[in-house]
């Protein structure tokens, strides 16, 4: 049996998780709606922490492995659990297979463009690495997800303070195309940009196996990181939206290159590459971490084939994450080509999507929790608070993209009929 993880490890899967590509990349999607983006932040960030305290709340209460699956089996039955647990693996499957892309691409600078088999070598490389990693044990990959934290949390805090002494708010403007939309629309639309850096802070409830006094520790980390979390996004859209005028920064493309080359010029914008390339790698091993511990706690569970809870002398669930490397290997393929690249983002979207189905059943089964025992007005009150955040945005969400999320939930019905039913 391997050492278990402390507060520190299980922090940094919190916010490693979360920070990844989109607080690079986000200043200038949000560019467009001025004022309105930190806004967005603000409810999208109300929303994350609601979240972060119901899933602190039902980890507390069965800190078990696997996450959310637990939570909606306790709450609703296996047959609920299975079909969480499906999509929360399937969909982790996708989100780290952009994420490997993302780290490489983002190297560029540094290695150079080369012809698609070189990245796609690199991205294999990258994939196999960190699976490695992970099947030294989850004290291993904790160990590491610290490390990676602290050399991209720092750079990530110092880059927008040094951009505030430049700030002026006269640069957050509305472009014409969004100041035309109404007031509901504007803020769906923000909200729905800045989640998605908040995706992932359930993530450390999986390993609660292989955590030192789960039921105390995951709590703490999850409130605590998402609050850190959610502090540095605010930070980094004012200092990098009031540095750089609107008009010029929807049309950048590398946000936090420009922001270098004004602080300080030269060729700063190489140690940003490093930092991008770092803080997605860090996500990614947060994301195998995840997706062997769902896969294990699901078979522990007996909602998948026991052959999922095997582990190896470091106490890993070694067929869990070689089978979640194996599922991403194939993606990597498909986005190698850019033609499929394109569809390989969209399914990236609905993905997003689907995890709020996640976040909403595990809601949903923390209420029918509250009802059985005695809980505070609080527990109520965010719990009610993180019901009407993710009714919210799935009520502004086309059918279309609906639709095709829940086919990730779907793909679990062969299973389900051929296997767990029998």
């Amino acid at each position: 049996m391997s050492p278990k993880i402390g507060f520190w490890s299980v922090f940094a899967l919190v916010t490693g998780s979360q920070i990844g590509s989109g607080v690079f990349m986000l200043p200038a999607s949000l560019a467009p709606y001025g004022l309105f983006s930190l806004a967005g932040w603000l409810i999208s960030g109300v929303g994350a922490i609601a979240l972060a305290l119901v899933f602190a709340g039902l980890c507390s209460r069965f800190p078990q492995t696997g996450g959310p699956h637990v939570y909606v089996q306790h709450a609703f039955g296996p047959a609920w659990g299975f079909f969480t647990g499906w999509t929360y693996w399937v969909i982790s499957w996708v989100s780290t297979t952009a994420v490997v892309v993302v780290s490489i691409s983002y190297l560029t600078p540094l290695i150079g463009h080369h012809a698609p088999g070189v990245y796609l070598a690199l991205e294999i490389g990258l994939v196999v690495l960190i699976t490695a990693l992970n099947l030294k044990g989850v004290q291993a990959a904790g160990h590491a997800e610290f490390v990676l934290t602290i050399l991209k949390f720092l750079p990530l805090l110092m880059i927008p303070l040094i951009a505030l002494c430049g700030f002026d708010r006269h640069h957050f403007v509305m472009a014409p195309c969004a100041s035309a939309l109404p007031l509901s629309q504007i803020l769906s639309q923000v909200t729905l940009l800045t989640l998605w850096g908040f995706i992932g802070l359930e993530s450390a409830t999986t390993p609660a196996g292989s955590v030192e006094n789960p039921g105390k520790t995951i709590p703490r980390a999850i409130v605590i990181g998402t609050l850190c979390v959610a502090a540095l996004y605010l930070i980094n859209s004012v200092g990098i939206m009031g540095l750089i005028p609107g008009s010029q920064l929807v049309h950048s493309k590398a946000p936090y290159v420009d922001t270098v080359q004004i602080i300080f010029g030269g060729q700063w914008h190489l140690l940003i590459a490093v930092i991008a390339s770092v803080a997605c790698i860090g996500t990614l091993n947060a994301w195998m971490l995840a997706s062997g511990q769902i896969a294990l706690g699901l078979a522990e569970d007996h909602l998948m084939p026991s052959l999922f809870a095997k582990k190896n002398k470091y106490d890993a669930p070694f067929f869990a994450l070689l089978t979640s490397c194996a599922g991403i290997l194939p993606l990597l393929i498909l986005t190698n080509n850019s033609s499929l690249s394109q569809q390989i983002t969209a399914i990236i979207d609905f993905s997003v999507v689907a995890f709020l189905f996640v976040y909403l059943i595990c809601v949903v089964a923390f209420l029918k929790v509250l009802k059985t025992q005695s809980a505070s007005w609080l527990s109520w009150l965010y719990g009610i608070l993180a019901l009407i955040f993710c009714g919210w945005i799935l009520y502004e969400t086309p059918l279309k993209t609906l639709t095709i999320a829940s086919l990730f939930t779907l793909s679990g019905l062969p299973v389900y009929g051929l296997w767990y039913r029998r």
